[in-house]
């Protein structure tokens, strides 16, 4: 079964790999939102792109949730100490990908080729590829201010109450990602945010198409337990777009999108009679067997699914 998954972000991260482990890695491909990538410090940095490789790669910080384990901060501290601006901070390991990126995309790469050779040189076997290669800023209105996303999400730590998420116009896929849908059996939606992870995904054209047209499948996995997301502004931002902040509103968030959902079994019962299948299970992933277990679940209610 070809499989592709939508993700951004840790939840997505942590999925991408457990589907990562369990299935040959010529049937996995994983779709990435660019909407948060931004340049800083004349780098370029994109930071659900390395959320996804280094959980992939085995070198994810769990203590933060992004960037790399066993990191080191001298050089950002050295930048403070210089004036600089270091409210994104930036590890001396981490330092590394964004300098071969910026120093390959200057050199006139695309983003999907740079993209494949930081892959191949951390070991990683599925093919991992950025939603487009044009640039495609994710940015947040809040009132009458619009706030590029880092800066809101980072540097105002997503505090200013969101208005709107703006999405760019005119972006579009790769070949590589048409190719991807053109073959997928399934597609799964990563516990990701739905409005700044999933939607900056869906508005790259012709993706909402291939979506609706070509996968036999589409199973989305709630990225919110107990009315609270497992990290990050998904619950808030739902409260402030006049959501429910539940499971049950995330599927009827992506209505027709999806054919099949599943959510936590803290929220049993919530999702009962809606209008797609629906399969309650633990979707906390806190270890490497966390990861590997859901996605076997997800995998065998997608089999079930596509059985039927």
């Amino acid at each position: 079964m070809k499989v592709v998954v939508l993700a951004g972000g840790v939840g997505g991260a942590k999925l991408a790999d457990g589907i990562a482990r369990i299935l040959p890695p010529e049937d996995v491909t994983i779709i990435v939102n660019t909407g948060d990538d931004f340049e800083h410090l004349g780098l370029t940095i994109c930071p659900d792109l390395d959320t996804v490789m280094y959980r992939l790669a085995g070198m994810a910080n769990d203590e933060t949730g992004w960037g790399r384990a066993g990191e080191s901060w001298r050089t950002i501290d050295a930048v403070a100490a210089l004036g600089g601006p270091d409210w994104f901070r930036l590890g001396d390991l981490d330092l590394a990908t964004h300098l071969v990126r910026t120093n390959k995309l200057r050199a006139g790469e695309s983003l999907t080729a740079v993209t494949q050779h930081l892959c191949q040189k951390l070991g990683i076997q599925v093919s991992v590829l950025p939603m487009s290669d044009q640039p495609a800023p994710t940015k947040i209105q809040s009132n009458d201010t619009i706030h590029p996303f880092q800066t809101w999400f980072v540097q105002e730590k997503w505090q200013p109450p969101v208005t709107k998420v703006v999405l760019p116009e005119d972006v579009r896929a790769t070949r590589s990602v048409i190719r991807a849908f053109e073959t997928a059996d399934l597609v799964l939606i990563a516990p990701s945010n739905p409005f700044v992870s999933i939607d900056p995904i869906f508005n790259v054209y012709p993706i909402a198409a291939l979506l609706e047209d070509l996968p036999q499948a589409v199973i989305a996995v709630s990225p919110i337990v107990g009315g609270q997301a497992v990290k990050g502004p998904a619950a808030k931002m739902m409260q402030e777009l006049d959501l429910p902040h539940t499971s049950r509103a995330v599927a009827e968030y992506y209505g027709e999108r999806i054919d099949g959902f599943v959510y936590d079994v803290q929220d049993a019962g919530s999702c009962d009679n809606l209008e797609v299948e629906t399969r309650c299970l633990d979707t906390m992933m806190v270890t490497e067997a966390d990861r590997v277990r859901l996605a076997q679940e997800v995998m065998q209610f997608a089999e079930e699914m596509l059985s039927n």
